[in-house]
């Protein structure tokens, strides 16, 4: 097989129009035509950078881990038995590349992190990205596997994300692979070099854990069920308030017990009046009107991109996302990612100029 790589620079390349079937382009593949290769994994592309997306929390890592599975796969692509589904094959080799990566995160930074079990041992501390709406619609519309328990919708919510990153590595992947991609068993069990009742047994353990986080929700409040003019009313009455620096009018829109937070950092705001507070002294020392606000989605959930600049006249500079969960009670939890290189990845420019 001809040694050299296939193109696989694209994060989400579209379906080639014209695709040729899938079993021509594994012969092909199978003989060494690496263009052939590139369009065969072309389809499964998107949902594999979601899975390890799922596994890992950030968005560089996600975009190595896909990388790595598909040079993977185009080296082992000769060896791989037509009878057996090439998509479970190529999850199969994301899932290790991603506990491989877990591990190399845990030998380079030792440090306590929040996980609920220490069957694995303990886990690197938190990563978490945003994830554009943008790369969403690459992703097929239904879950394929009996096994499934966790909906499309849901498992790309940033709290379920959250979440699943305080479970032990091995936790997350037969969460994964079970719950969301309805992997059976037996084959969650492969991967994982475990026995059946092995990987049962994690199942049992990483649903309890992952239950118990959601439930505390430390990063993330649940996104709830709300109509899209609603959402959109709530969003242009919170734009609206943080720009005209009025910290009552945005409280009024917090829940009760609304919560913000700042991964990585440990920062954990709760409660509306706490929330408030917060907004009307730290952010660019509570002159808020230095901001602004540019509405855009992530994990199927409205987001703000936040520019700010530091006189009047000066542009405005990329500064964070920020993710908003709303429920009927109003804003729940609002989680802010201070990485301006976050803004690319929406498709935003780096600077505005002033109005």
């Amino acid at each position: 097989m001809d040694s050299g790589h296939p193109d696989l620079s694209s994060r989400h390349p579209a379906t080639p129009g014209g695709r040729q079937s899938e079993a021509d382009l594994l012969h092909r593949a199978q003989t060494g035509d690496n263009e052939a290769f590139a369009e065969l994994v072309s389809v499964w592309r998107a949902e594999l950078h979601m899975h390890c997306y799922r596994m890992l929390g950030s968005l560089d890592d996600a975009d190595d881990a896909v990388q790595e599975t598909l040079i993977r796969s185009w080296r082992a692509i000769g060896s791989f038995q037509p009878d057996a589904p090439l998509r479970a094959w190529l999850y199969r080799i994301a899932t290790n590349v991603c506990l491989t990566l877990l591990a190399k995160r845990k030998r380079q930074a030792p440090v306590a992190s929040l996980s609920t079990d220490n069957d694995d041992g303990k886990d690197d501390a938190m990563r978490l990205d945003p994830y554009p709406d943008l790369w969403l619609s690459d992703l097929p519309r239904h879950l394929a596997g009996p096994e499934t328990t966790i909906d499309r919708e849901e498992s790309v919510r940033l709290a379920f994300v959250a979440a699943v990153q305080t479970l032990p590595a091995r936790q997350r992947a037969v969460l994964l692979m079970r719950d969301v991609l309805g992997f059976p068993a037996a084959e969650v069990a492969q991967t994982l070099s475990l026995t059946v009742a092995g990987a049962n047994s994690l199942l049992q353990r990483a649903r309890s854990n992952l239950n118990r986080e959601r439930m505390a929700g430390r990063i993330s409040r649940e996104h709830g069920e709300v109509s899209s003019g609603s959402e959109r009313k709530i969003i242009d009455r919170f734009v609206e308030a943080w720009q005209a620096t009025d910290i009552p009018g945005i409280v009024s829109l917090l829940s009760d017990d609304a919560l913000l937070t700042m991964p990585p950092e440990p920062l954990r705001v709760v409660g509306r009046d706490a929330v408030g507070g917060f907004l009307a002294t730290v952010p660019a020392g509570g002159r808020l009107g230095q901001f602004r606000l540019v509405p855009v989605r992530a994990n199927r959930q409205p987001a703000l991109a936040l520019y700010l600049r530091d006189e009047a006249c000066s542009p405005f500079l990329a500064h964070a996302i920020m993710v908003l969960s709303i429920d009927a009670s109003g804003i729940t939890s609002l989680t802010r990612f201070a990485d301006p290189a976050l803004f690319a990845r929406f498709d935003l420019p780096a600077i505005l100029d002033p109005v």
